[in-house]
């Protein structure tokens, strides 16, 4: 015999009869069984428990998405790029009616207006009659504040920067065209049949403030119209909100907009930024 070996229980592991007549393993086997055993039909609250969990889980991340979103959209408004919607035919065929375009902020400040740039501004001098537009809803308000809708408040407007502080813009040239500080331009942009301008006009652009006119110069109430009438048309730099750059709806007419630097390539600088035209005679309507 080996001495040296473990002591050993004959009856372990052997069956031994039940009260009802089966037989049951003496070292527990079948508690362990019972207990790893399949889930039974208590088991459907923890089920449930976890889906609504889980469903609570993927509403925090999609709430957590929205309001991030809705952050940055107003972040991305106040301080790059803002939206509008174009509610008139002066810019044509450059900008067409309902057409909705997208604004850097960044212009005037801290980049530069340039001539040709397609600026959008305030109006802070009453070029444009009191807003007959009804009352929005506050989710309409509310999408505008945030930049997620364009701003259709009709109290802005649109055109293209012709004249710069210190420029001097005369219509026309023997040859029809406009001329600044002496050089003439040819105008790519202009409506299909328009002419430079109608009206002639001789003027200074003073310090801090812009000479502007409408692509569509024979259906564009500018600053030739206004500085005629009560010499309101030079437009004060502070007043812009920014510069056009793309046209974002509808898709069929998206693109970006462009302000034409070769028209401009050979326009000496002025003079002086710190002069300013006299107050013109009223002019016929």
């Amino acid at each position: 015999m080996n001495h040296d070996s473990e002591p050993h229980d004959p009856d372990a592991g052997t069956p031994t009869p039940s009260g009802d007549g089966s037989l049951r393993p003496r070292d527990g086997s079948a508690r362990h069984h019972a207990a790893g055993s399949p889930a039974g039909p208590d088991d459907g609250g923890t089920a449930g428990s976890r889906a609504a969990h889980q469903a609570l889980a993927w509403g925090k991340e999609i709430l957590t998405i929205i309001v991030i979103a809705v952050v940055l959209s107003f972040l991305i408004k106040t301080f790059l790029f803002r939206a509008f919607f174009i509610p008139s035919g002066s810019m044509e065929n450059t900008l067409q009616i309902d057409d909705r375009i997208f604004v850097n902020l960044l212009v005037p400040k801290p980049i530069a207006i340039e001539r040709g740039d397609v600026v959008v501004f305030k109006d802070t001098q009453g070029w444009l009659a009191p807003s007959g537009q009804g009352p929005t809803n506050w989710l309409t308000e509310a999408g505008t504040f945030i930049g997620l809708l364009p701003d259709s408040s009709q109290q802005h407007l649109v055109k293209r920067v012709i004249g710069l502080p210190g420029d001097r813009v005369i219509c026309c040239n023997a040859e029809g065209k406009l001329t600044i500080n002496g050089e003439p331009i040819t105008e790519p942009y202009l409506y299909p049949g328009a002419s430079p301008s109608d009206t002639p006009f001789d003027v200074t652009v003073p310090a801090g403030h812009l000479w502007v006119m409408g692509d569509h110069r024979n259906n564009s109430q500018d600053s030739r119209y206004h500085y005629a009438a009560n010499n309101t048309g030079f437009v004060p730099i502070d007043d812009v909100e920014g510069r056009a750059v793309v046209i974002a709806w509808p898709l069929s007419h998206w693109g970006f907009l462009g302000n034409y630097p070769d028209v401009f390539t050979n326009v000496p600088d002025p003079k002086s930024t710190s002069v300013s035209s006299p107050v013109p005679a009223p002019a016929a309507q």
